[in-house]
C-alpha cells in the first residue's frame, strides 16, 4: 500500500497514457536483497525484504533463468499460518495481479513444494512444482473489490511454501469486462501467441500492460499438445491497429498461423479445468489477398449453436486488414483437454487464421469475515502495535484464522473467540465489540484496559468473559446475569463498584469478582426482611384481588371472608420466628392442603423445560415455558421476572390461593419452587388456551358470551367461600 501514492501528479504531465498506466506497476521481488530496474524490460523492481514483508526468509535459488527477479525467492514457515502481501488498489478498477514461482534448488527433490496461493479469501491455484527450472506463472484478473488485497501463500502440504515474484498492473478501463465481475475474478489459464518468431514470451514493453504472452513453439509439460497437419506460421512487418477492447500488443498480431488443408486445429492441457470459461480469439488477417481470394471459416470445436454458426470473415468483420477483430465467448463451458479447431465454409478460398488466444477460468469470488467483525478487530489492534500484531495478515479467518481469534465456517464467516490474554493492550475496550452477535469466548485479561465494563448485551451466545487483572472501573451492568448462556464471569483485580447484580450470585455463573474494592452484594438480613414483608403484604394484596374479581353484588360478603383469612395467614407468617423460606413456606402451604402442590426442585424443571428454551407467553408476573415431567405430564412453568417486592407478593398469593381453590375454570397449580433467587409456579398445561384468549381472542375464535362468563364468576366466587 502506498507504493505508487505519486502516480497522479506523475499522469497529469504525461502525454502518453501509456506512460502513466507505467507510474502505476507494482513489481515485487520477493526474496530480493536491493532494489533495481530491470534491463530486459526495463521496469523497475522493489525488494520486500524487511519492509513489505517481515516473515520467512530470503533464499538464493541455485537454478536461474536469467532474469534478476528469479535470483532469490522468499521461503516461508512449515506451519498453520498465512502469509500475505497487501497490494494498495483503486475500488472497482480492474488489474492483472500476477505471481511468479521458481524453486531453483537441487536440493529435496523428492519433496517438491505444494501450497495453495489466495486472492482475499478467495483460493486461487494450488501451486504444485514438479521442474526446479520451470517458472510458474499464476494470473488474475480481477475488479479491485476494495482499496486493497491480500495475496497469501498458504497450507503447504509438501516442502516449503515460497514465491519469487509478484506483480500488480493496472488495466485499461475497457478492458476484461464481463456481466460476472462482481461474483467473479478471471483466472488466466492460457495467453498463446500463434506464429510466434521464437520461443521467447513477449510482454512490457510491446504489450503496455504487460500480459505474458507464451510462443506457440513453446513445448511444455502440460501446456501444448497438439496441433492439425496442415498448419503454416506467417508475419508481417505491417502495422496492425490493435485499438479496440483488449489491446493484444502489435507484435503478437503480426504473427499467426493459418490452415492450409482448410482446417485449423490445436488441442492444449488447461489447468484448473472443467470449468466455465470465458474465451477471447485474436484475429487479423496479415496477408495481402488477390480479387478473387476469400477467408470465411467458422468455429467448429467445441460446438455451441451462438458460437459456432456465426461466419468469421475477419476482413469484413475488422472493417479492413491489419485490423483487429476479437470475437469473444464469454461464457462457455471448456474440458481440461481444450480441442478447438475452425474450418473454413464452402464459400471461401482460403484457410482459417489466428493471431492469437486467451482463455480465462470464472473464479467464484468467497466472502471475506463480516466486516463488523473485522472492524472490531481492528480497534482491538489499535491497542497495541506490538503484540497483537504478530501473523495478523489478510482476512481474520481465511484461509487461516489469527492465532488470536477463532471463527465460525459460516458465510461470511463471524468471529467466535477473540484471546488476547496479557497482550499490553491500552485503553479502553471498543464499544463496537457489542456487534459480535456469535462470540463465545472473551479473553481481555492480564492487561492495562480502562474505562468501564463493556457493553455486551447484544453477546447472547457469550460463555466465557476474562476481563481480570485490568483497570477497568464503574458498575457491573445489571443485562450481566441475563446473558442466556454465561458461564463464566472473571472480573477480579479491577476498580469495579456499586451492587452486583443479585443474578450473578445463583450459582448458575462461576463469579469471580475478588479484590475490587467499591463492590460489594447486598445485605443477607435486608434481602430476608423485604422477604418477610413482601409476604405478609403479598397475601394480603392477592386475596382482595381475588375477592374483587368475583360478583360485584357478592363483594360485601367476599371481602369479610377474605379479610379473615388475610388476617389468619398473616397472623401465621408472623408468628414465625425464622426466616421464611423456600421450604418453611411449602411445608405450611403442604399442611394446609396435604397432597394438593408440592415442591419441585430447579434441577427437575430445567431438564422438564429443556432449560427453559420454548416461551408460550410472558405476563405482569414472568415469562412463562412449556414443560413436560418425566411421568409424561405436561406443564406451564412461570417464572417471576424479578425480586421486586410487588412480584413476591404475587408469588406468595398464588401459592397461597391456588393451593386451596380448585375449580374446572381455574387453572391447576401443581408445584413451585423457590432456589436460587427463582421463585416458579407449576401450572397444568390447557391445549386450548387461556380465560383471555376465549373472551378477546379473534373474531374467527369462539368466544365465551356474558351468560357463560357469568356463570364462570359465579362458581369461582362460590369457591372462595368456601375456602
Amino acid at each position: 500500500m502506498g507504493l505508487y501514492s505519486h502516480f497522479l501528479v506523475l499522469c497529469l504531465f504525461s502525454v502518453s497514457s501509456v506512460i502513466c498506466q507505467v507510474t502505476e506497476f507494482i513489481s515485487i521481488d520477493c526474496g530480493g536483497t536491493s532494489n533495481y530496474t530491470d534491463p530486459i524490460t526495463g521496469l523497475a523492481w522493489i525488494s520486500d525484504n524487511g519492509t513489505i514483508m517481515k516473515y520467512g526468509k530470503s533464499s538464493e535459488a541455485q537454478i536461474s533463468n536469467g532474469n534478476m527477479q528469479y535470483q532469490r525467492r522468499r521461503d516461508f514457515p512449515i506451519d498453520s499460518n498465512k502469509y500475505c502481501y497487501t497490494l494498495g488498489t483503486k475500488e472497482r478498477r480492474r488489474y492483472l495481479v500476477r505471481a511468479t514461482f521458481q524453486y531453483g534448488s537441487l536440493e529435496n527433490e523428492d519433496a517438491y513444494p505444494k501450497f495453495d496461493l489466495y486472492l482475499d479469501t478467495t483460493r486461487w491455484s494450488t501451486v504444485v512444482v514438479l521442474e526446479a527450472a520451470r517458472v510458474y506463472v499464476k494470473e488474475m484478473i480481477i475488479r479491485a473489490p476494495s482499496s486493497s488485497i491480500d495475496v497469501c501463500i498458504c497450507c503447504a502440504t509438501t516442502g516449503s511454501p515460497f514465491i519469487s515474484s509478484l506483480e500488480l498492473r493496472p488495466l485499461n478501463l475497457s478492458m476484461y469486462a464481463t456481466d460476472f465481475e462482481d461474483d467473479f475474478f478471471l483466472e488466466v489459464a492460457a495467453r498463446v501467441n500463434f506464429g510466434a518468431l521464437s520461443k521467447d514470451v513477449i510482454r512490457y514493453p510491446d504489450d503496455p500492460y504487460d500480459r505474458i504472452w507464451d510462443s506457440d513453439l513453446a513445448k511444455r509439460q502440460n501446456y501444448l499438445v497438439g496441433v492439425a497437419p496442415g498448419t503454416a506460421r506467417i508475419n508481417t512487418s505491417k502495422h496492425v491497429d490493435t485499438r479496440t477492447r483488449e489491446y493484444p500488443p502489435v507484435k503478437v498480431m503480426q504473427t499467426a498461423v493459418v490452415g492450409t488443408e482448410g482446417m485449423l486445429s490445436y488441442r492444449l492441457n488447461l489447468e484448473d479445468f472443467p470449468a466455465n470459461a470465458r474465451a477471447f480469439a485474436y484475429f487479423a488477417e496479415i496477408q495481402d489477398l488477390g480479387g478473387n481470394e476469400t477467408r470465411k471459416f467458422k468455429l467448429q470445436q467445441p460446438y455451441s449453436p451462438d458460437y459456432s454458426n456465426a461466419v468469421v470473415n475477419i476482413a469484413e468483420n475488422a472493417n479492413g486488414s491489419y485490423t483487429l477483430y476479437e470475437p469473444s465467448y464469454m461464457n462457455v463451458s471448456l474440458d481440461f483437454i481444450l480441442s478447438f479447431s475452425f474450418v473454413k465454409t464452402r464459400d471461401s478460398t482460403l484457410g482459417p487464421l489466428i493471431n492469437a488466444i486467451e482463455i480465462s477460468k470464472y473464479l467464484k469470488i468467497e466472502q471475506k469475515t463480516d466486516s463488523k467483525d473485522v472492524t472490531v478487530l481492528n480497534a482491538l489492534r489499535s491497542l497495541s502495535a506490538e503484540s497483537a500484531s504478530a501473523n495478523e495478515q489478510g482476512d481474520p479467518c481465511v484461509p487461516a484464522h489469527w492465532e488470536w481469534v477463532n471463527c465460525t465456517s459460516t458465510t461470511p464467516p463471524r468471529i467466535t473467540k477473540i484471546a488476547l490474554s496479557g497482550k499490553n493492550l491500552k485503553g479502553e475496550i471498543p464499544p463496537e465489540i457489542n456487534s459480535l452477535e456469535q462470540l463465545t469466548e472473551l479473553w481481555l485479561d492480564g492487561n492495562f484496559l480502562t474505562g468501564s465494563f463493556p457493553a455486551i448485551s447484544n453477546l447472547l451466545n457469550l460463555k466465557i468473559v476474562h476481563l481480570e487483572n485490568n483497570k477497568l472501573n464503574g458498575p457491573l451492568p445489571k443485562y450481566l446475569g441475563s446473558l442466556p448462556e454465561l458461564q463464566e464471569l472473571y472480573i477480579q483485580n479491577n476498580f469495579f463498584s456499586g451492587k452486583v447484580p443479585s443474578e450473578l450470585l445463583t450459582g448458575k455463573v462461576i463469579f469471580n469478582y475478588e479484590h475490587n474494592p467499591g463492590l460489594h452484594k447486598e445485605a443477607g438480613k435486608k434481602m430476608r426482611l423485604r422477604l418477610i414483608v413482601g409476604i405478609s403484604i403479598g397475601t394480603i394484596a392477592g386475596l382482595l384481588v381475588v375477592v374483587i374479581g368475583s360478583l360485584l353484588f357478592l363483594r360485601n360478603l367476599k371481602r369479610k371472608t377474605s379479610h379473615q383469612k388475610n388476617e389468619v395467614q398473616g397472623n401465621s407468617l408472623r408468628a414465625s420466628t425464622k426466616p421464611s423460606t423456600a421450604y418453611s413456606v411449602a411445608r405450611g402451604w403442604h399442611m394446609m392442603n396435604e397432597g394438593v402442590s408440592y415442591y419441585i426442585p430447579l434441577p427437575e424443571l430445567e431438564e422438564a423445560t429443556k432449560n427453559f428454551s420454548k416461551k408460550i407467553g410472558r405476563g405482569s408476573f414472568g415469562t412463562v415455558y412449556y414443560g413436560q415431567m418425566k411421568d409424561g405430564k405436561e406443564v406451564a412453568v412461570k417464572i417471576m421476572a424479578d425480586s421486586s417486592t410487588h412480584l413476591t407478593q404475587q408469588f406468595v398469593t398464588e401459592v397461597a390461593l391456588l393451593s386451596r381453590i380448585h375449580h374446572r375454570n381455574l387453572v391447576p397449580l401443581l408445584g413451585y419452587c423457590e432456589e436460587e433467587n427463582q421463585r416458579i409456579l407449576v401450572y397444568e398445561y390447557m391445549h386450548n388456551g387461556t380465560l383471555r384468549d376465549h373472551i378477546h381472542g379473534p373474531a374467527s375464535q369462539k368466544r365465551l358470551d356474558w351468560l357463560a362468563r357469568l356463570q364462570i364468576a359465579e362458581d369461582a366466587a362460590k369457591d372462595v367461600c368456601r375456602t
